[in-house]
């Protein structure tokens, strides 16, 4: 599902809100996981899952084309784990 059809089916569930304020509402949702995500917090979003971001430490790393190492600085990472709620509706039988 891309944001897009995020959107529309938000505008289809909730027919007396604007596509504009929908819209706002998703943008500025996603912008506030995002400014979390840089300060360092970590989102729980409750039955769903959490966002988090883990460091990762420098390596040398190899170029796939020419097999020449690489210097790889140490950088934060994104991450995402899944909620109890979440995995139990993905693995019902």
């Amino acid at each position: 599902m891309t944001k897009s059809d995020l959107i529309k089916r938000l505008a289809a569930a909730n027919p007396h809100l604007y596509q504009r304020d929908i819209e706002r509402i998703v943008a500025t949702v996603f912008e506030e996981i995002s400014a979390a995500l840089e300060r360092g917090d970590r989102v729980e979003l409750r039955g769903f899952g959490a966002f988090s971001v883990r460091p990762r430490s420098a390596r040398v790393g190899r170029n796939p084309r020419t097999g020449r190492e690489v210097e790889v600085p140490d950088k934060v990472v994104p991450y995402f784990k899944t909620g109890k709620e979440l995995r139990e509706r993905l693995n019902e039988s």
